[in-house]
C-alpha cells in the first residue's frame, strides 16, 4: 500500500508538470465567435479576446492599429479597438508564439437573434415557399453564425464549440435562420450596412434555459434547481429515466417486422386491412385512443410520361414519426412531428405503372395520423401525383403505458434553467451588439402567468451580461395556433400573449404582433417573412430612431360607460379599421361574473365602443382571446393587427 501511495503521488507531480508544460507552451487561441468572414458592432469599442501560455505577450494588429498586452497567469488576455464606421472587408493578425490572420472581417451592426424552433427554422426547411430567394440572394454583407446547440449545468463557459461565419448568397444561405435573414434584409436594404446576425436558438426550449444565474435571484425555486443540477450524481440518477411514457423496447414488437416478409415488401398479401383516409388523424376514423405504430399501404399509378429520376414525395407533417417505404424501399424517415415531410425519391425505385407506397407511423401520445390542410403528393418538374384518398391500414404495436414511477422526474439538459445560457450566450457577452432579436415563448404555454417574471427577467439579465443597459430588446408575440375557437373561453396561449404584453413596461423593448401569420395545424408556420418584416419595423424604431407606425394597436386602458365599453389603444398610427371591412370581430365582454359572451364593437375615432345588449353591468372585455381566434380584423391603417388583450 505504501509503495503505491509513492507511485500515485509520483504520477500527479508527473502529469501537474505536463499541463504546466502544457499550458507554458500553447499557442494563443480566438474564441470561436471571432473568425474569418465576421461582422463587428460599428461606433462601439471593439473587443478582441483570447488565450494563451501565462503572461505571454500578445499584439493584435486591426486597420492600422496596433495594441499589445501581458496574457494574465490565467492565460487570458484582451485588447479594445477604438470605434470604427462601418465598412470592410479588414484584416486582423494576432500575434503571440504563434501567428493568426483573420480576413473578410466587416464593421455593420450585430443582432443577437435567439429562442426556440421559429427562430431556429432555417430558410432550407422553408425552401419550397422561399425558392426564389435562396436561388437569388445576393447579399455577401448579411452574415449569419449559428451557434451549435449545446449545454452546461455548472456555470457558463468562455467558448462553445463549432459553427462559422456564412454570407447570404445561395451556397451558404439555406441554414440561415428565416426569421432572421428577412430581418437583416430589410434593414440592409434601407441602410446598405453589413448585418451579423448571431442565432442562439434551440427548438422546443423554454425561457428559464436561456436566463442566467444572475438573472434568477427573485425565483428562489430556480436557484435551487440550478444548485441541484451542479451535483453530477443527481444529474445522471434523472437521466436514467426513460422521458416516454411508454414502454417501448424494441421496434421487433411490431407485428409489420416480426415475420419473414415484412409489411412494406412488395410480395405481402395484405389481410383484413381497413380504409383510412390521407391526410387525417386515425382517432378521428375509427381508431381510438392508440399510441403505437400504423402501417399504410397504397398502390400508386405512375403515367409513363413522368420524369421520375428527379421525383420528390411531400408528405406534410406526420404525428409523430414516419418511415416511407416504396416498392419495398426505403425512401425516408423522421423521427418527430413537426418537420415537413420532403422525401427525395433515389433514382431506379419508382417506376412507370404500378408502384407500391407503405408508410409507418408512430405515435406516442394525443392524435395520430397525417395532418390535415398540408401537401401531399409525388412532384417532379413536369407534373404531380396526388397521394390524397383512401389508404389501407392495419395495426402493427399498441404501446403499454409505463407504470408510474415514484423515483426523480427524467429531464433533458437543454430544458434546464440556465443550461443554454451557460453554453450558448456566455461565452461572447464582451461582444458589442446593435439589439437583440427573441422568439421564444411556445414551451412555456403550459403556465402563461408565470412568464411575465420571467421575460422581464431575461431582458434584465441580457443587459447587463452584455454591459449594454438600454440596448433594443425586440420580441415575436406567439401567433395563432391550433384549433379555432368559435367560442370565448380560456386560452394558454392567449395567456402567455397577455405576459408578452408586460415586457414592454420595459423601457426601449418593442413587441411584434402576429396573431394573423399562423398556421392551426403547424406550430412552425411557413410564413417567416413577415415575422421578420414586422421584427425590422420595430428595429428602425428602437434601434435606428426611425419615425415609423412599428407596432399594430395595443390596448392602454378602458372606461365604462354605463352599457358599454371604451377600449383605448396606443400605436394606433393614421387610425383603426377592420381589416376587411366588415363588423369587428373577436370581442368577448362579461360582467362582475367573469362569463364571457361574443360582443359587438365599433371604431369610433380612436377608441372602440364594446357592447352587449344582454350585459347590463358589463366590467371586462377580451380581444382575440384565443389559442386561434376565427377573425381578429382590428388594424391600425398601416396594415399592422391589434394584439390580442384582456382587460382584467
Amino acid at each position: 500500500m505504501k509503495n503505491l501511495n509513492i507511485i500515485l503521488k509520483g504520477f500527479i507531480v508527473l502529469f501537474t508538470c505536463f499541463c504546466s508544460f502544457q499550458k507554458l507552451n500553447a499557442q494563443v487561441k480566438l474564441p470561436q465567435i471571432i473568425r474569418d468572414s465576421m461582422v463587428l458592432q460599428r461606433n462601439s469599442p471593439i473587443e478582441v479576446w483570447g488565450w494563451s501560455s501565462p503572461q505571454e505577450k500578445i499584439t493584435v494588429t486591426f486597420n492600422e492599429e496596433r495594441l499589445s498586452t501581458i496574457a494574465s497567469t490565467d492565460g487570458n488576455w484582451s485588447v479594445s479597438f477604438k470605434k470604427m464606421k462601418e465598412g470592410g472587408p479588414y484584416s486582423m493578425k494576432i500575434n503571440g508564439k504563434n501567428e493568426i490572420t483573420l480576413k473578410d472581417i466587416l464593421i455593420g451592426d450585430v443582432w443577437l437573434c435567439a429562442g426556440q424552433s421559429n427562430m431556429v427554422h432555417q430558410l432550407d426547411i422553408h425552401d419550397v415557399t422561399y425558392a426564389d430567394e435562396i436561388a437569388n440572394t445576393d447579399y455577401p454583407e448579411i452574415r449569419h453564425f449559428k451557434i451549435p446547440t449545446q449545454t452546461d449545468l455548472n456555470g457558463p463557459d468562455a467558448d462553445f464549440n463549432g459553427g462559422s461565419w456564412q454570407a447570404a448568397i445561395p451556397e451558404e444561405i439555406r441554414p440561415f435562420s428565416a426569421v432572421a435573414y428577412f430581418f437583416a434584409k430589410q434593414i440592409y436594404e434601407k441602410y446598405k450596412v453589413p448585418i451579423g446576425l448571431i442565432n442562439a436558438s434551440v427548438g422546443g426550449t423554454p425561457i428559464e434555459s436561456w436566463t442566467s444565474e444572475n438573472g434568477f435571484k427573485e425565483f428562489p425555486e430556480i436557484l435551487e434547481t440550478i444548485e441541484k443540477n451542479k451535483d453530477t450524481v443527481y444529474v445522471n440518477s434523472r437521466n436514467r429515466e426513460n422521458n416516454r411514457p411508454y414502454n417501448i423496447t424494441s421496434e421487433h414488437r411490431d407485428k409489420g417486422l416480426i415475420g419473414p416478409i415484412k409489411w412494406y415488401e412488395p410480395n405481402f398479401k395484405p389481410n383484413d386491412w381497413r380504409n383510412i383516409s390521407i391526410p387525417g388523424y386515425w382517432e378521428d376514423q375509427g381508431i381510438r385512443n392508440l399510441n403505437g405504430t400504423v402501417w399504410y399501404r397504397k398502390e400508386i399509378e405512375i403515367p409513363n410520361e413522368i420524369d421520375m429520376q428527379e421525383a420528390t414525395v411531400f408528405l406534410g407533417r406526420i404525428v409523430d414519426a414516419d418511415e416511407l417505404y416504396i416498392n419495398g424501399q426505403k425512401v425516408g424517415n423522421t423521427t418527430y412531428q413537426y418537420p415537413q415531410r420532403r422525401y427525395a425519391i433515389p433514382k431506379n425505385i419508382l417506376k412507370s405503372g404500378t408502384n407500391l407506397f407503405t408508410i409507418r407511423v408512430t405515435n406516442y401520445n394525443g392524435k395520430g395520423g397525417f395532418v390535415p390542410d398540408k401537401p401531399y403528393y409525388i412532384y417532379t418538374k413536369k407534373d404531380t401525383i396526388d397521394l390524397m384518398g383512401y389508404w389501407k391500414y392495419k395495426v402493427g404495436e399498441v404501446f403499454e403505458p409505463k407504470a408510474p414511477s415514484s423515483s426523480v422526474k427524467p429531464f433533458n439538459a437543454q430544458n434546464e434553467p440556465t443550461a443554454l445560457f451557460n453554453a450558448m450566450v456566455a461565452p461572447y457577452t464582451q461582444l458589442h451588439l446593435k439589439g437583440i432579436l427573441w422568439y421564444q415563448g411556445e414551451s412555456n404555454s403550459g403556465k402563461p402567468k408565470a412568464y411575465s417574471r420571467l421575460l422581464k427577467a431575461l431582458i434584465n439579465d441580457w443587459r447587463k451580461q452584455f454591459h449594454q443597459p438600454t440596448i433594443p430588446f425586440i420580441y415575436a408575440q406567439l401567433p395563432n395556433f391550433m384549433e379555432v375557437n368559435y367560442s370565448p373561453e380560456e386560452s394558454n396561449w392567449a395567456q402567455l400573449r397577455q405576459s408578452q404584453i408586460e415586457g414592454l413596461k420595459i423601457p426601449n423593448t418593442g413587441m411584434t404582433v402576429n396573431i394573423d401569420l399562423g398556421e392551426w395545424n403547424d406550430i412552425h408556420p411557413d410564413n417567416k417573412k413577415d415575422v421578420g418584416k414586422r421584427l425590422a419595423l420595430s428595429a428602425l424604431k428602437l434601434a435606428y430612431n426611425e419615425d415609423v407606425v412599428h407596432s399594430g394597436p395595443l390596448y392602454s386602458g378602458y372606461q365604462i360607460r354605463e352599457k358599454t365599453i371604451e377600449i383605448s389603444f396606443s400605436n394606433i398610427g393614421n387610425g383603426l379599421v377592420s381589416k376587411d371591412g366588415n363588423q369587428l370581430s373577436e370581442f368577448a365582454i362579461a360582467g362582475e361574473d367573469k362569463h364571457y359572451v361574443w360582443a359587438k364593437a365599433k371604431i369610433e375615432g380612436d377608441k372602440i365602443i364594446v357592447w352587449n345588449d344582454k350585459i347590463q353591468k358589463p366590467k371586462y372585455v377580451r380581444y382575440a382571446w384565443a389559442d386561434n381566434p376565427n377573425n381578429p380584423n382590428l388594424y391600425n391603417v398601416e396594415g399592422l393587427p391589434a394584439s390580442p388583450f384582456t382587460t382584467e
